[in-house]
């Protein structure tokens, strides 16, 4: 049981720290253009996060039944896998990079499975079909490796069509009217990001919550419980359409924790994004949070766990391309590329190499 608490903590100190690292993903455009005070935004990015981690459960199931086989996760699994991502997690953040969260966790996950396994490479769920459409399959390769090769590159090619269309669009306003206008909307479009941040993000942790609670039932952990503790042995519960979802329980902590993590601020990450990588104004913000935002909103639907930050930076580049290709700041894109290409690998070791050391206590 007390396995069992310590995964629960270090399940929502990994929310928590999503939260904070990932704030920037939702309210850097509207710091760094000045459309908002770092107050306002915060408080926008904090509650609209927790609005949007309410909201469905797809990526949730994915994380608890689609990427790795159950029968080789254990609590000790998913507090390595936790740790794994935080420690990763930790480092981006100190250095300014906007690294990804969900890829990150996923990351860990499979390499303390595979640990856990003995080195079974089939504990991973590679690729599972039986969809009718090849996102309707579950497995790393169609739930995460797609995706984070697809949303870069819609967040890119969005961007700058979004981008290019308002210039046209707007080519005859007084550049004051402009700015003035986009101000504005920008609250509008900083609270979309919120939202579809919350959508995706919040849901990877009340599906890991979930999977470890799964495997203390499995593991008989939660056969003893007290009367008012039975909820515990009840991470999924059924609608009255027969359909599978998280338990309301899970969906409300994760989400006043993500809450809680936003409102605590990221701002080495708000610096690289919102300053560092190019010059943005409020039109510009605009167009890269509700390009990011509807992609992330696309890929909820869906249930897969693509990376805010991918989604975000991509944007800000199509963005700032729309204008010249030379008002990106290569230097700083390239640190930022090394960082996503490194993540899904270095926390996979990290994990398996924590569960190995695991075994040794």
């Amino acid at each position: 049981m007390l396995l069992l608490i310590t995964v629960l903590l270090v399940a929502l100190a990994f929310e928590y720290i999503n939260g904070f690292h990932d704030t920037a993903n939702s309210i850097a455009m509207g710091v760094s253009t000045k459309a908002l005070t770092p107050r306002l935004a915060i408080i926008i990015a904090a509650t609209t996060n927790l609005a949007g981690a309410l909201v469905g459960t797809a990526v949730a199931k994915t994380i608890t039944k689609g990427l790795v086989d159950a029968q080789f996760v254990t609590t000790t699994t998913i507090i390595t896998a936790l740790l794994g991502a935080i420690i990763w997690n930790l480092i981006t953040w100190w250095f300014g990079l906007p690294s990804s969260s969900s890829h990150a966790l996923v990351g860990g996950l499979c390499g303390a499975t595979l640990a856990s396994s003995g080195g079974n490479w089939s504990s991973i769920i590679w690729a599972k079909g039986g969809g009718a459409h090849w996102w309707d399959n579950t497995g790393i390769l169609y739930k995460v490796v797609a995706p984070m090769l697809i949303s870069p590159v819609l967040g890119f090619c969005g961007g700058l069509f979004v981008m290019s269309l308002l210039y046209v669009l707007l080519r005859n306003w007084r550049p004051a009217t402009v700015t003035r206008r986009f101000k504005m909307l920008q609250m509008f479009s900083g609270s979309y990001m919120g939202f579809s941040h919350g959508s995706n993000d919040a849901q990877k942790t009340m599906g890991i919550i979930a999977l470890a609670l799964a495997a203390a039932v499995k593991a008989g952990t939660l056969d003893q419980v007290p009367g008012w503790l039975e909820f515990l042995r009840h991470p999924m519960v059924m609608t009255g359409d027969g359909k599978e979802v998280i338990a309301p329980w899970i969906k409300v902590l994760c989400a006043l924790v993500m809450a809680a993590g936003t409102s605590a601020g990221g701002w080495r990450i708000i610096r690289t994004m919102g300053q560092k990588m190019v010059k943005v104004l409020p039109v510009n913000g605009f167009a890269a949070d509700f390009t990011a935002a509807t992609v992330l909103m696309s890929a909820a639907h869906f249930g897969m766990p693509v990376s805010t930050t991918h989604a975000v930076t991509t944007s800000i580049m199509g963005v700032g391309c729309a204008k010249r290709f030379n008002a990106l700041k290569f230097s700083v894109v390239e640190r930022i590329l090394w960082a996503w290409v490194l993540t899904l690998p270095l926390t996979g070791l990290l994990g398996y190499l924590l569960m190995e050391a695991a075994k040794l206590f």
